[in-house]
């Protein structure tokens, strides 16, 4: 999974770690990443059973596929974090692809410390505080592959209240997809908890795409589906990013399509899409 956010993963899909039966839908339910949770998923009291459990999933053929899992670990100043390192690095040491994904990553320190612990692996960043949305670009130019902007946690966090026009969060959701976008990493945008809710999910991961994120938390797999279609360029986006393409060779690099100039930020644009539509 390249670190640029054309690339980001359609659906991120959160499972909660310490159910195996749910782990071995992953293959059928087919998210772009699957997320095992060992951090809000899990009950404090069943942190250290739930890493067993996990484990046993990981060894799984049915749960690990061909696709790419990660593993959300508890976060840096959690007692749990320094084993949780050592699970996914034991995980990954029997091959397949794996992946991390680190919570309420606030500093380039906690980035380097993964770094230590896990090597090259894929390392996904949440931002989902005050100070982590604060220096964001820091945190992802450490060395991070991409990053979710967890917009629950971060309202909390600032004292805020959670609406269903988001206002609340859009500086903080904007200002991720930003940090993301200058330091060539992957942004994956908010969940949506209405989890039943499609219109919502629909109208949600809309603003999300056209703020410039490329994917979105799910926390269904009716949300997958949802995202697969709303962050793939559909056929008329992909004959209209051609024509862009078409035009501006005509006109050595300037053109109209449908009365409307287009130049090479248009074409810069249109090969993104057509790049995320190939993959």
């Amino acid at each position: 999974m390249p670190g640029a956010d054309h690339a980001a993963p359609r659906s991120m899909l959160f499972l909660p770690a310490d159910k195996p039966h749910m782990a071995r839908k992953i293959v059928a339910i087919a998210p772009d990443l699957a997320v095992l949770d060992l951090e809000d998923a899990v009950a404090v009291d069943a942190k250290t059973a739930a890493r067993d459990i996990l484990a046993g999933s990981l060894a799984d053929p049915e749960v690990r596929g061909d696709g790419l899992v990660a593993v959300r670990v508890n976060d840096v100043g959690s007692p749990w974090f320094a084993d949780d390192l050592a699970l996914v690095r034991e995980a990954a040491s029997h091959g397949g692809p794996l992946a991390v994904v680190v919570p309420k990553v606030e500093s380039a320190s906690t980035v380097d410390r993964v770094r230590e612990a896990l090597g090259e692996i894929v390392l996904v960043a949440g931002i989902e505080s005050g100070l982590g949305v604060a220096d964001a670009r820091a945190v992802l130019a450490a060395g991070v592959d991409g990053c979710y902007f967890g917009a629950e946690d971060y309202v909390v966090d600032v004292g805020g209240r959670r609406t269903a026009g988001g206002a609340e969060v859009l500086h903080a959701r904007s200002a991720v997809l930003l940090a993301a976008a200058v330091s060539g990493t992957f942004a994956v945008d908010q969940a949506v908890v209405a989890v039943h809710d499609d219109d919502r999910f629909r109208s949600d991961a809309t603003q999300g795409r056209e703020i410039g994120y490329g994917g979105k938390i799910c926390l269904h797999p009716r949300q997958v589906e949802l995202a697969h279609e709303l962050f793939s360029p559909g056929l008329d986006e992909v004959e209209h990013a051609r024509r862009v393409i078409a035009a501006a060779e005509r006109g050595g690099g300037v053109g109209t399509v449908d009365g409307v100039m287009v130049d090479h930020v248009h074409v810069r644009q249109a090969r993104r899409l057509l790049a995320r539509a190939d993959r």
